[in-house]
């Protein structure tokens, strides 16, 4: 496995697999697989489960990686949320499966991070915090359930007993006011 630093930016691999470029897609694989997998387990909860829909989120991800706009998302959540609307689209059709989840593992295969990485991505959870307290409340728990959790548009009216299109609003609202204080 190569360094972040020699490795090409995740940008210049997703333009290149939309050329169909093998090799650009196998070290995007590489790359990004751990954590895409991390968020497809933790709708799903079950291990083999993911593993197939994950293969199939990344056959859209080598589908559609001509539609990717820089501008619009980074690389990595534009495939993370190719990977959980692939998940959640399996979870309504066979929310059977489910049933016999496993228990997920503490710790993801091949996502042991070095201290540096494991400091990083700390900082990085503990600004995601402090944006998500500034949110208008119940705000930071409708994002929580919708992109950690899995819940679908519907099932957030459902919960917050408000129509499907001022869900969506919230959320829109939500992750740019997010992706504002982030940046």
């Amino acid at each position: 496995m190569s360094s972040p630093e020699s490795s090409p930016p995740l940008t210049q691999l997703l333009e290149r697999t939309a050329n169909k470029d093998r090799q650009a897609f196998a070290a995007l694989y590489t790359a990004t697989s751990a954590k895409l997998y991390a968020t497809v387990l933790r709708i799903l909860k079950n291990e083999h489960w993911s593993e197939e829909v994950l293969q199939e989120a990344y056959i859209k991800v080598w589908q559609k990686a001509g539609s990717f706009d820089a501008s619009m998302a980074s690389p990595i959540t534009w495939m993370a949320t190719l990977a959980r609307n692939t998940a959640i689209d399996q979870l309504r059709r066979a929310p059977a499966a489910s049933a016999d989840a496993e228990e997920p593992p503490d710790q993801l295969p091949g996502s042991f991070p070095d201290g540096v990485s494991a400091l990083s991505q700390t900082r990085e959870q503990e600004k995601l915090n402090h944006c998500l307290s500034l949110l208008e409340s119940g705000r930071a728990d409708l994002v929580r359930l919708a992109y950690l959790d899995g819940y679908s548009r519907a099932d957030l009216a459902a919960r917050f007993e408000q129509p499907v299109n001022t869900i969506k609003t919230w959320l829109h609202r939500a992750l740019k006011q997010l992706k504002g204080c982030m940046n």
